[in-house]
This record gives structure tokens, C-alpha cells and sequence, in this order.
């Protein structure tokens, strides 16, 4: 076996040279083997790192949009040639297949493209004669410091969701990825390097919780974006507003896709299949509840049966169509959900243990498929975030709405039909984030609205107007008054409007 590489923070463009008191193992799901020794960030050192960000995002945040755009132009063209170093890594560490990881950057990649365009997005605006003889402007202006952190199963795509859009709007960042696969992040900041991006406007602090905290609570850190499970959303939330932070904190998912007797069956179980065990079911938008009325239920459940025994779960750096899990801990706990919906009664249709030991020593579980769940199991409540599928049957459209209306979470719902007159109905009335009508996943491009509603975000995703792109800018509003002009004067307080 092969000795560990060292992971360790990125201050600015310079590998942190100290000595971690603690460290974090990674591993390479597909052999089980610990392939990183990852650093974890001290409270101190957080507050260090912050403090080197600070010192850079002063004379960032004056740099011309014209120069600010050549590093993003730059950077695009970087990322796109070494799209395919990037996600042989993110296969490596958490498993998903290499095509799955290219797509992933691919996602990230429009948010550069669109970030490319900031000096259209951030004019401002003027008003005039607002009031008598009072004009009005909006000027736009950088944060200064903002913080992200960022989940283990996008670990390049959440990543370039927030960064480009910081940096392009003369912010510095400081990320801390997940700690199961952290290593991409310290390439994506190294392609920032080499595009031109001045020392310290983008750092890497890797760590846990001691981390997050440490981020959060730190006054220089002027906003935080956050991607994970719920109740860390609300903790980073609640603590991160408590010290004056912008915050946005996106949670945790149960997402049900709703198949009515109209709809194609055919498409609805690709859509269930491809949404539910894709990336091994790690996905914030996955389908995990298939809501099946009770006259096409047993014809849907067959085709889904006979796509899933289709797919080949293995290495994703191999013919694969899912890989491993991210960690053997994760692995065990989606296992205990299996085996609480077995205890609890639910019908186990395609077992996904009874395959996985052949598969190696890796995190395997083969995908699952649970039929007759009801809504009181926890393989129904919970997320599970793990290739396990199940189905509800229900009398009708109206019981499928009052299930999914009902479910703490509101991330991203589909309806399956062929008639108009539901999907639109379907739109108005379900209490849901995102909402797709026959497709698996209704995710918009990158950079439209992102955002679910209830406990699957804290926060609010609409940043100046545009809905879930984040500018990190503030708003300085400035009116003026326009004195005699012979005077060529004009009056910078805040005079009595008329």
C-alpha cells in the first residue's frame, strides 16, 4: 500500500507549511484504500487565513472589470483543458463515474461563462428626479471577504457555483471543501493562480466543524454560502446571522417524482432510474420517492425493475454506470436505512447488498428498490442519500399532492403525465422549490434560481434582483442633488426631499 498523500490549505497561492495537530483520512471508495492525509484548519489558523484574504480583497475589489474579466476568461479556458485531470480526481475520492464527474464540471463551467459577463450584471442603476430635483443611484460593491463551504458530492461544480461570481465582483474567498475529497478544490485554486488571480483573492482552509465555526464566527467574513444536510444548514444559518453575516444554506432533499395512469411509464421509469441511483443517489436532487397511482403501480415498478437489473455498479474510472459510496461510514449508514425498511415492512424488491461483496473491497451497494412504503418508515422521512429508491401507492393526484405538500422538505418535485391541464395545475399547487414536468430532475442551468423552499434552505437565494446567483456585492445607495449649475457643485448629504 501506498504512503498517503499529504492535503493541506492553500493561503492564497502558497502550500501551508505547518505542522495540523489533527488530520482526516481519505480514501479511494472504489478499493477502500486511504490514498490522502488531509490537514484540519485550527480556529487560529481559519482566523489567519481570513486575515491574508482581507490584506488582498482591498486592491481586488478596486481592479478594473476589465482586468477582473481577463482573469475569468482565463480561467475558463484553463478549466477547460484540464476538465479531464480534475475529474479523475473527484472519481478517485468520491466515486462517481468519471463521465458523471466531467458533466459535473461541465455545470460549473456555465457559471464561469455567465461570470465572464459581470460587467453587464453590476452597472448599477440611476433614477432621475426621484423626488424634486433629486436624482438617485445604485451603485454595487464588494463585500470583501466571503466565505463557502461546500459539500462532498459536487465537490467541483458547488465549488464553481459561488467562487467565479465572489471573485468576479471583486470579492477574495475563502473555501472549505468537504474533507472527503477535498483535492479538487486545491486544483480549481491552482487553475485560479495560473489564470492570474492576485495572491490571497482565493484560499482553501480544509477542516471540520472546528473550521465551519471558525468561519462563521470570524467579523471579517462578511457572507457565507453553505451546501449540505439540513441540520448543519440551520446551525451554519443561526450562528452565521448571529455575527452579522449574509447567509445562504442550502439543506437537505426528499424529492418525489408523481407518475399519474396518463403519463408514458416507459419515460417515467428511465426518469426514476436515472434520477434515483445516479451518482449512487449522492445528489441534493435526486428522485427517492416514486409516488405511483395505484392502476399504472405495478406496471411502473416492473419496468423499473427491469431497467435497474441493466445497470453495472463498479470502479467509476471503469465500465460503469454508479460507483461506490464516498466512505465506508456512509456506506453503513444507507445500509441501516435498507435494513430499517425490510424491519419496518416495506417490500424489498431488488436488494442491493446481496451483490456488493463481489464488487470488492469498495463501498458498495448495488441499487435498491423498495415497493409499498408508506409514509411513516424511515426509508420515507429520512434522506437517505444513497442508491435506494422507493415506491408509495397512492389513490390519486390529489393524495400524491398532499404527500409531497406534507414532506418537511421542498427542494425539487416532478409529475409524470400527459395532461396539460394537471401539469399546470401540478405547478400552482405544490409547495416545492423546483418543479419539473416529465423530466427526472428539474434543475435549471447553473445560473437560474437554485434554491428549495422549507428545511431544504435557510436563507434567501435572491441576491440584487437575479434569483439565485450571488453577486456578493452590497448596495450603496447614494442620492444627489444637483445645485445651481454655475456652481458645478454638488451636495453629498442628505437633503430634506420635497
Amino acid at each position: 500500500m501506498s504512503t498517503p498523500t499529504r492535503i493541506t490549505h492553500l493561503v492564497g497561492h502558497t502550500s501551508w507549511q505547518g505542522r495540523a495537530e489533527r488530520t482526516s483520512e481519505v480514501f479511494n471508495p472504489a478499493t477502500g484504500e486511504v490514498t490522502g492525509a488531509l490537514d484540519l484548519a485550527s480556529a487560529q489558523l481559519v482566523d489567519e487565513v481570513v486575515a491574508h484574504a482581507k490584506s488582498a480583497a482591498q486592491d481586488w475589489g478596486n481592479t478594473s472589470l476589465a482586468k477582473r474579466v481577463r482573469v475569468l476568461f482565463a480561467f475558463r479556458q484553463l478549466l477547460e483543458e484540464r476538465k479531464g485531470e480534475i475529474a479523475k480526481v473527484i472519481t478517485a475520492e468520491h466515486g462517481k463515474t468519471y463521465e458523471d464527474a466531467v458533466a459535473e464540471i461541465s455545470r460549473g463551467q456555465e457559471v464561469v461563462e455567465f461570470a465572464c459577463g459581470i460587467p453587464h450584471l453590476v452597472k448599477g442603476g440611476f433614477s432621475e428626479n426621484v423626488s424634486t430635483n433629486i436624482d438617485a443611484y445604485s451603485i454595487l460593491q464588494p463585500l470583501g471577504v466571503v466565505g463557502i463551504i461546500s459539500p462532498f458530492n459536487f465537490p467541483a461544480m458547488v465549488p464553481l457555483w459561488f467562487v467565479p461570481l465572489a471573485v468576479a465582483t471583486g470579492n477574495a474567498v475563502v473555501i472549505k471543501p468537504s474533507e472527503k475529497d477535498p483535492t479538487a478544490v486545491n486544483l480549481i485554486a491552482d487553475l485560479w493562480r495560473e489564470a492570474g488571480l492576485p495572491d490571497g483573492v482565493m484560499n482553501v482552509v480544509h477542516g471540520d466543524k472546528e473550521a465551519v465555526d471558525a468561519l462563521l464566527d470570524n467579523t471579517d467574513v462578511k457572507a457565507i454560502s453553505f451546501v449540505g444536510s439540513t441540520p448543519i444548514a440551520r446551525h451554519v444559518y443561526e450562528r452565521g446571522v448571529a455575527s452579522g453575516k449574509r447567509v445562504q444554506a442550502l439543506g437537505g432533499a426528499k424529492n418525489h417524482m408523481l407518475v399519474l395512469p396518463d403519463a408514458d411509464l416507459d419515460l417515467a421509469a428511465d426518469a426514476a432510474v436515472s434520477a434515483g441511483y445516479g451518482a449512487a443517489g449522492e445528489r441534493c436532487m435526486a428522485i427517492s420517492v416514486v409516488l405511483a397511482t395505484e392502476s399504472i403501480a405495478d406496471d411502473l415498478v416492473a419496468k423499473i425493475v427491469e431497467r435497474t437489473h441493466t445497470l453495472r455498479t463498479g470502479d467509476g474510472m471503469g465500465e460503469s454506470d454508479m460507483g461506490p459510496l464516498v466512505t465506508g461510514a456512509h456506506l453503513a449508514k444507507v445500509t441501516g436505512y435498507v435494513e430499517a425498511g425490510v424491519a419496518s415492512g416495506a417490500e424489498l424488491v431488488i436488494d442491493g447488498r446481496k451483490g456488493a461483496a463481489d464488487l470488492g473491497p469498495g463501498f458498495f451497494l448495488e441499487p435498491t428498490l423498495f415497493d409499498k412504503v408508506t409514509s411513516d418508515m424511515s426509508i420515507y422521512t429520512d434522506e437517505i442519500f444513497g442508491p435506494v429508491l422507493c415506491v408509495v401507492r397512492v389513490p390519486s393526484y390529489d393524495e400524491g399532492l398532499a404527500l409531497i405538500n406534507d414532506n418537511p422538505y421542498g427542494n425539487g418535485t416532478t409529475i409524470f403525465t400527459n395532461d396539460g391541464g394537471a401539469a399546470r395545475r401540478f405547478q400552482h399547487e405544490v409547495e416545492v422549490g423546483m418543479v419539473g414536468i416529465n423530466v427526472p430532475i428539474p434543475t435549471p442551468m447553473s445560473y437560474y434560481s437554485f434554491g428549495g423552499w422549507k428545511n431544504s434552505l435557510f436563507g434567501d437565494t435572491h441576491a440584487h434582483g437575479i434569483e439565485g446567483v450571488h453577486f456578493f456585492t452590497r448596495t450603496k445607495a447614494v442620492t444627489q442633488r444637483w445645485l445651481d449649475p454655475s456652481h458645478g457643485g454638488l451636495n453629498l448629504g442628505f437633503p430634506q426631499n420635497d
